[in-house]
């Protein structure tokens, strides 16, 4: 028995390993099994993860599109809630009003005034008439017609109550490449004083030059295009004109096309902190049809003549400016000057001369200004102006006597002026001024001023 026992315990010791091995094989399968499972397991985690988060991404994206397009109905129909503009508010214009009077005391009388030696101009040169009188009174609308133009229109009512159009013109904006076009009525660009509104003057009126050779100021019918040089330290400037030549020294002519022509350049810059200037060179090329004027023959009989042919003017001109520190509200100086020199070249005509009837006439004068005007207190001014011209040479071809033409005879006219102004605001001025005149080559007149201009409304400064 015991035998028996022993003998199978050996046998069982013995096929232990093999039943170990078995198991150890199995366990390490199932937690491989295990492994695999739970690797896919977390995959399919890991999926679902990035899934969920993309939806969830996508439903945020449409909500905030949905909560914009929400907004911009909310605002367009808080807009469209609102009251349409009218026409009236919608179209806004700078509207401004000039109002000008003088009082006068001359020593002769304004009605017999001539500038000897030159063929009147017919315009409004004659000094204000003696006594209490009206000045120009000026009402300019102007506003931005659209992005690309803008308009100006500036009536101009004289003290005999005419009425007459200045200004009417449309010019261009941002055309780009420094360039700028103006079509209509506008004052020319030529010389620097001849654009400049009367009411800007820094005397009452226009020195004897621009009496005599553009009748005050040179106003046309045309088109306009300036360049104007994009640099930072120097100003360039350059522009032609061509126009129907409605105004002296020109005459309107029955025909297609221009009869007026003017080129301008102009430079200047800052000198520095206190001080800046400008200089130009202009020319002015016009023709004369039956441009007429009145005198008085060879034995004193009213006679009327008349000019056609061609007209050239050449024009300098200069101007300095000085501020302490470009700060001209307490202490200011501006010195200016002008020369021009006119070549006349056609027939004369004189109806009722006794000895004369047609003939030819060549002409070559010439005539300067300076002046000068400083601020020596806060809206306080005194200026001083020197006028010359000289008659120069005058041509009269066979058929023409000079006795017939007396106003053509040889004579320099000069005059000096000075002033005193008052300008208690942008808006208005009050100006003293004494001119001793001698256009006239028998008398001396001596003209008092008192002066009186002001501004409603919006109106731009008048620089260079």
């Amino acid at each position: 028995m015991k035998r028996t026992l022993i003998t199978s315990s050996i046998l069982m010791m013995l096929g232990t390993p093999a039943y170990a091995a078995d198991d150890l094989t199995a366990i390490r399968q199932e937690i491989q099994q295990m492994k695999a499972s739970y690797e896919a397991r977390i995959q399919q985690l890991e999926s679902r993860l990035a899934q969920t988060e993309a939806a969830t991404k996508q439903a945020d994206k449409k909500a905030e599109q949905a909560d914009t397009k929400a907004d911009l109905a909310s605002q367009v129909a808080a807009v469209a809630a609102q009251p349409a503009p009218s026409r009236e508010s919608a179209f806004n214009p700078a509207i401004s009003l000039i109002l000008a009077g003088t009082a006068n005391h001359s020593s002769l009388s304004p009605s017999t005034y001539s500038i000897g030696g030159f063929i009147p101009s017919g315009g409004e040169v004659a000094p204000n008439a003696r006594g209490f009188s009206l000045g120009e009174s000026e009402l300019a609308i102007s506003a931005n017609i659209d992005p690309d133009y803008r308009g100006n229109f500036v009536l101009a009512m004289a003290p005999d109550n005419t009425v007459g159009i200045e200004n009417a013109f449309i010019q261009t904006l941002g055309l780009g490449y420094g360039l700028s076009a103006k079509a209509g009525r506008f004052y020319s660009d030529i010389g620097y004083l001849n654009k400049i509104h009367a009411h800007a003057w820094d005397f009452t009126d226009a020195p004897l030059v621009y009496k005599s050779f553009l009748g005050n100021q040179f106003a046309d019918d045309g088109v306009q295009v300036k360049w104007i040089a994009p640099t930072d330290s120097l100003l360039v400037e350059l522009g032609a004109e061509i126009g129907s030549g409605r105004s002296f020294p020109a005459t309107t002519k029955d025909k297609n096309g221009s009869v007026a022509g003017a080129l301008f350049a102009h430079v200047g810059g800052d000198y520095d902190e206190s001080n800046s200037w400008r200089a130009g060179l202009s020319y002015l090329g016009v023709g004369a049809q039956d441009r007429s004027y009145t005198d008085v023959d060879a034995l004193g009989a009213p006679t009327t003549n008349a000019f056609s042919g061609k007209s050239k003017t050449l024009i300098a001109d200069f101007i300095w400016k000085w501020a302490p520190n470009g700060n001209s509200t307490v202490n200011s100086l501006k010195i200016q000057g002008e020369y021009m020199r006119r070549n006349e070249d056609g027939d004369l005509t004189c109806t009722g001369c006794a000895t004369s009837t047609t003939g030819t006439l060549a002409t070559t004068q010439s005539g300067w200004y300076l002046q000068t005007v400083y601020q020596f207190m806060p809206h306080w001014r005194v200026g001083l102006r020197h006028d010359s011209m000289s008659s120069g040479s005058v041509v009269l071809g066979t058929g023409l006597s000079a006795a017939d033409f007396p106003i053509l005879a040889a004579y320099s006219p000069s005059r000096n002026t000075v002033m005193m102004d008052y300008s208690p605001s942008e808006y208005s001025r009050f100006r003293v001024q004494y001119a001793r005149d001698a256009s006239r080559p028998t008398e001396i007149d001596n003209q008092f001023s008192l002066q009186y201009i002001t501004s409603l409304g919006a109106h731009g400064a008048h620089t260079f």
